[in-house]
């Protein structure tokens, strides 16, 4: 009996503090219930936004990355060897640009990526602009790939105009607007820049979308054996898209020996004066121009007729400019 009381003791759990405690935890029940249950249309929209700032030509509208399936998980890499890093997207596992297995392994290692190529020198080019309006310019790349030429010059502040008609490709240049945080600079155009609007057929090797080109014998030049798949996409002129009041800074060509078909298509911009006219570095390989049925002297002498007499080779690059 000398425990007995214990048993007529009133049971703590009906006390006013537990009592109070079990309020508020049904109250969060409650609170978490109905947040969970609410409809996507109570929710805001976020505000977040990649719509640069200008006005296209109806006859073209940028490619929309927000409607844009993406390949999950995203891999990115840092480019290495230029003065303003950058991140590209390695998602697809492929190989593109050059056996991303063996940049996965650079990444599990801590190091970035190797092989920066024209993005050095794009920013070389660049970087001598500097202090005349030039971030008022455009750069353009045609045949953007994954955005090696885009983003080395998104990460210097320029504005871009991106043209890649593989679809896959922009995949990968999507995911570098938003690893980068370029959307108010770089604007993407799915289409094959060419000297006429309508469409044209790319020819593109699976596994290895950088060498997709108009020519199917251009595409299979280097890897005879991958498959090839022909796509229709949209062809317009560079004069289309970019009208006289932008200034251009400079053009970017590497289209698998359709160089040509651009140019002449940027026929306006080309033929502005002096330094009004963009710095030009294009692709000049003779082997992927004749089978497009063009030639270096076809392009030199295009060149000449608006006005570019200096041209310097760079391995197969050509690099032409006015003088004042």
């Amino acid at each position: 009996m000398a425990n007995a009381w214990k048993r007529d003791k009133s049971p703590r759990f009906l006390s006013p503090i537990f009592l109070f405690f079990l309020f508020v935890f049904s109250i969060l029940i409650l609170f978490f219930f109905l947040l969970g249950n609410s409809s996507p249309s109570d929710q805001s929209a976020p505000t977040f936004t990649i719509k640069p700032h200008y006005s296209f030509p109806t006859i073209i509208s940028p490619f929309d990355c927000f409607k844009c399936p993406q390949s999950y998980p995203v891999i990115a890499n840092v480019v290495e060897g230029v003065r303003y890093p950058f991140l590209f997207s390695i998602a697809d596992l492929g190989n593109l640009p050059d056996k991303p297995h063996k940049n996965i392994v650079r990444m599990l290692k801590g190091k970035p990526f190797r092989k920066p190529g024209i993005s050095v020198t794009i920013q070389e080019v660049l970087e001598k602009m500097k202090g005349r309006n030039s971030r008022d310019g455009f750069v353009v790349d045609v045949g953007a790939n994954v955005g090696m030429a885009s983003f080395a010059a998104a990460a210097m502040g320029f504005r871009v105009l991106a043209f890649e008609p593989v679809f896959e490709n922009l995949q990968r240049i999507c995911d570098g607007i938003y690893l980068n945080r370029v959307g108010e600079l770089v604007y993407v155009f799915q289409a094959a820049a060419s000297d006429s609007l309508g469409n044209i057929t790319v020819h593109k090797l699976v596994g290895r979308l950088d060498n997709s080109a108009v020519s199917a014998t251009g595409a299979k030049l280097a890897f005879k054996s991958n498959e090839e798949i022909a796509v229709q996409v949209q062809s317009i002129p560079l004069d289309e898209v970019i009208p006289d009041s932008e200034q251009v800074l400079l053009i970017k060509i590497d289209v698998q020996g359709w160089e040509y078909h651009v140019l002449k298509g940027a026929k306006q911009i080309l033929s502005r004066k002096g330094t009004e006219a963009p710095y030009l570095i294009y692709e000049e390989d003779e082997r992927l121009l004749k089978a497009s049925n063009s030639s270096k002297r076809e392009i030199r002498e295009f060149l000449h007729s608006v006005g570019y007499h200096t041209c310097i080779q760079h391995g197969t690059d050509a690099h032409c400019t006015k003088t004042a």
